[in-house]
């Protein structure tokens, strides 16, 4: 995950899914513009759902050149074929999720709106750090909310990637944008979409593509 590259889109899966319908939504949605990464978030399925779910959804994300990660669950990144794991602060530590999956492999690190958990994820080596919650978001009870001049000191300071999370729209997107976002972490933003989610990965793409013209 480079950190000079443009905005780019890392989605998140819906909490629940039927995989078979969810392969052809997230495949009708890599049709509305690029995607960086996908997060197989899946809070309530067991180790051999997620796995499947990985396993199934790889060969789509090899063709696009989306990274997989897998939210959580480090021990199931190797079983899944996915490229790496996030981690929260009450999940796997870095250090051991490190240990599990070797050096090449993405693990992103949430830090809330935590400046220290965020210097510290990385001078251990995290591929990215994530900052949220933004905005409000009905996909889950945000633990802290975060202002957008943290990404603002971020990408002055740090060469880490970051992630902004937490009930991201095209329509409000763009202060984090301006403000030095590496990626923007969307679940219903995408896949809610009044239009479908093709509708709403090209909405995020065009406030992409306007951010770089007018810089």
């Amino acid at each position: 995950m480079a950190r000079d590259d443009p905005c780019r889109l890392y989605l998140i899966t819906p909490p629940e899914i039927e995989l078979e319908a969810f392969v052809q939504e997230f495949e009708a949605a890599l049709s509305g513009g690029e995607v960086a990464c996908l997060q197989i978030r899946l809070k309530s399925a067991g180790d051999e759902e997620i796995i499947a779910a990985a396993r199934r959804l790889r060969p789509s994300c090899d063709s696009a050149g989306v990274a997989l990660l897998i939210n959580d669950r480090p021990d199931l990144v190797a079983a899944g074929g996915a490229d790496g794991a996030h981690v929260g602060q009450e999940d796997m530590a870095y250090a051991e999720a490190r240990r599990l999956l070797g050096d090449n492999a993405i693990i992103g690190v949430t830090c809330h709106d935590s400046r220290d958990l965020a210097i510290e994820a990385a001078n251990a080596g995290a591929n990215y750090v994530a900052f949220g919650a933004f905005f409000d978001t009905a996909t889950k009870a945000a633990k802290s909310r975060t202002d957008v001049e943290i990404l603002r000191w971020w990408s002055e300071l740090v060469e880490v990637p970051v992630v902004a999370i937490g009930g991201i729209t095209a329509e409000n997107c763009t202060p984090l944008v301006v403000a030095g976002a590496n990626y923007l972490a969307v679940m219903g933003g995408v896949w809610n979409h009044a239009e479908g989610a093709a509708a709403g990965v090209a909405a995020f793409n065009a406030v992409f593509a306007a951010h770089v013209a007018s810089s």
